[in-house]
């Protein structure tokens, strides 16, 4: 099917950068780890505050209903787990606690009925957590050193002791998920949060089997995913978010190479991840100098593994960029990228988050009919 133009004219932009683009390939079903998608599209995790005490309620529930239709997959929103310094807010949604888990089984069964996919993303704040913020004000503010990314003392360093807590944790809220009815698990372990902070040399500074060089670092990942592989058993889909950038840190690199990405993404791999999640905010962009190939096909090239793809796709400017930087006026890029394998499944975020029909009315042609996306009203969208 090729996306036409009903109308020269489209508000802002909706119709003209989608125009002529041939995307069926994208609506070609999928199995993630033996969870069956109707197509390649998936909801990108989006914070958004809306569970007063921690509890997703029917209004959740309705958010997520109103795209399970369009998306082969959802990833929910950041999601803390079963460990009190994991959050900083009383607004975002936990994975344990009966009333919380009462809240997701009504929002999986609702995304259930309109015949779509749901996995939660687990998530733990680390050093990016304000000391004395809800829900666990007391709790201690734990990281790999005790040190934010601009290299200020902040909480502590985890023990060892610690890090048992936090694997187990993790493991916990997996497991529930999967009591939950919830069709796999996404582990945040990008964008400079606690996972992501042990993978990161700057706020990594530990002397001991979790640190140093670059497999040791990503110790403490491999270890939650192989905790949470032996909670849910060996057919659950168990997803691994990752990201070269950093909140606040847009040009931090954790690997220069592909052989240093290898070396990052082996120790995964082994633990029993199902499928990784490359999180870039350009999706068209190479990865490394002297080759054309994406940080997501790298990651497809190197593991074998099913890999989801994300980065400013289906809006106009790039997330994060530079003042006027935009993104390409068409999908013909992602369709060819799609068309060469550098991923089995792409990520849509902000579209999705202003226009819940955004896929299908792209398949069905119907561009004009999009909202776009726009910041400002980012509260108020539902």
């Amino acid at each position: 099917m090729t996306v036409t133009s009903t109308s020269a004219a489209s508000p802002a932009g909706a119709a003209a950068p989608l125009a002529g683009t041939d995307v069926t390939p994208l609506f070609t079903p999928f199995s993630l780890a033996g969870a069956k998608l109707a197509n390649r599209f998936v909801m990108a995790p989006m914070t958004r505050q809306f569970s007063p005490g921690g509890v997703p309620g029917e209004d959740v529930a309705a958010y997520y209903a109103r795209r399970a239709a369009h998306v082969g997959l959802i990833v929910t929103e950041g999601t803390y787990v079963d460990h009190p310094s994991a959050g900083a807010s009383d607004r975002v949604p936990r994975l344990y606690g009966g009333d919380a888990l009462a809240g997701w089984r009504r929002v999986v069964d609702a995304v259930h009925a309109e015949g779509g996919r749901i996995v939660p993303q687990l998530w733990h704040l680390g050093a990016t957590r304000a000391a004395g913020t809800p829900p666990h004000p007391d709790a201690p503010v734990l990281s790999p050193s005790g040190v934010a990314a601009d290299g200020s003392v902040v909480g502590e360093a985890a023990t060892e002791a610690d890090l048992d807590a936090l694997i187990a944790a993790f493991a916990r809220s997996a497991a529930a998920a999967q009591q939950a009815g919830f069709d796999g698990v996404e582990l945040h372990g990008a964008h400079g949060y606690l996972l992501d902070q042990f993978f990161w040399r700057r706020t990594n500074h530990r002397t001991d089997g979790y640190g140093g060089s670059l497999a040791q670092r990503a110790r403490l990942g491999a270890e939650v995913i192989a905790a949470v592989r032996a909670e849910v058993g060996p057919d659950f889909p168990v997803i691994y978010r990752y990201s070269q950038w950093k909140g606040g840190y847009f040009d931090a690199n954790l690997v220069e190479t592909p052989d240093e990405l290898a070396t990052l993404l082996t120790p995964l791999v082994d633990a029993g991840v199902s499928a990784l999640h490359v999180s870039t905010r350009r999706y068209w962009q190479p990865a490394f100098d002297a080759s054309p190939r994406t940080l997501a096909g790298w990651t497809k090239h190197l593991t074998g593994l099913p890999t989801i793809a994300i980065g400013s796709v289906g809006v106009q400017k790039i997330f994060w960029g530079a003042e006027g930087e935009v993104a390409p006026t068409s999908l013909e890029p992602l369709v060819d990228l799609f068309d060469r394998g550098e991923f089995d499944l792409i990520a849509l975020g902000r579209a999705l988050l202003s226009e819940p029909e955004w896929t299908t009315k792209v398949r069905d042609g119907r561009l004009t009919e999009i909202r776009p996306y726009a910041k400002d009203d980012e509260t108020r969208l539902t």
